[in-house]
């Protein structure tokens, strides 16, 4: 392991730290801040020539400054002679412009990508893309693991009796199917129709939950707007107890004050992006930790051993 290092900037350095714990490695120096005119500046604090380097940073917000902080750092590591350069982007931003909506807009997510390689990375880890075909943006190999091992852990030290498992939306079918198939529980989903961004309209349940212990299942809750009306829909159709769990907690916008108002007892989501805060002042929040897996998927790598029983 002495030829490894590991780098962190400024997103989520709480993580960072965690998984340095768990490798028995240091976490590198490294100055990341920003000149008063709002300019990122980035010094690397030791020999890197010849290393195999990593630097955890999720490019959540404010997303633009932590993309920045990304690519600076990749290309002050690239000019410092690294022998290879793995991002490690725990939560990848600009993930749901993944594709065309409507005429003349960008497809963002092939953009950031693009300027991933393009800065010098030679090796992306992240978790729980919005969407699996992103991974084909990248013109260099992507590891793709998922948190369902973390929290199907939890779920299941937790829940003694049956529960169902619900989709929020048709497009997140196969992600709850797997959810309920290593449950061996129901499955529900929720068809609703979405009349702009972050607006969204519950239309039907497809699924008994009548009675149920219901756990909703998504990659991300943003503005918390559908989970919430999913929650309404599911004690409407005479759901027991409703929770929620996700990987990514974006939580912009008035998500918490949503959650608090809503029918969750407990959302359930993971450090992909700091929540320390949002913790605090919402008590149906819990967060689980993936520095673990991700700790280990970097030690495969470096070793160059197969990380494919991480993905599942």
């Amino acid at each position: 392991m002495n030829k490894l290092k590991i780098f962190a900037g400024n997103s989520n350095v709480s993580l960072a730290r965690e998984i340095c714990g768990h490798l028995a490695v240091p976490l590198g120096a490294a100055k990341v801040r920003a000149f008063s005119d709002g300019e990122i500046m980035v010094e690397i604090g030791e020999n890197v020539r010849g290393l195999d380097v990593y630097i955890i940073q999720s490019t959540c917000a404010p997303a633009n400054d932590n993309l920045m902080e990304l690519l600076i750092m990749t290309d002050a590591l690239k000019r410092a002679s690294a022998a290879r350069i793995t991002a490690v982007i725990p939560y990848f931003g600009y993930a749901r412009q993944d594709r065309k909506v409507a005429p003349r807009t960008p497809i963002t997510s092939k953009l950031v990508a693009d300027l991933v390689s393009t800065a010098g990375v030679d090796r992306v880890l992240t978790m729980d893309l919005h969407a699996g075909q992103i991974q084909g943006f990248f013109n260099i190999p992507v590891d793709h693991l998922y948190a369902a091992p973390v929290i199907l852990r939890d779920i299941t030290a937790r829940f003694d009796q049956p529960v169902v498992v619900v989709s929020p939306d048709a497009g997140g079918t196969e992600r709850a199917r797997a959810f309920a198939k290593r449950l061996n529980a129901g499955l529900a989903i929720i068809d609703k129709r979405r009349s702009g961004p972050n607006v969204s309209e519950v239309m039907n349940i497809i699924g008994d939950v009548e009675g149920q212990i219901c756990i909703i299942v998504d990659d991300m809750i943003d503005t918390a707007g559908t989970l919430c009306q999913a929650a309404q829909a599911l004690k409407g159709e005479g759901a027991a107890e409703v929770y929620a769990c996700a990987t990514h907690a974006v939580l912009s916008g008035p998500a918490l004050e949503r959650i608090d108002n809503s029918s969750l007892k407990e959302v359930l989501v993971t450090n992909t992006i700091p929540v320390e805060e949002k913790l605090a002042e919402c008590e149906r929040l819990r967060q689980l930790s993936v520095a673990e897996l991700l700790a280990e998927a970097i030690r495969r790598i470096h070793g160059d051993e197969s990380v494919s029983s991480l993905f599942v």
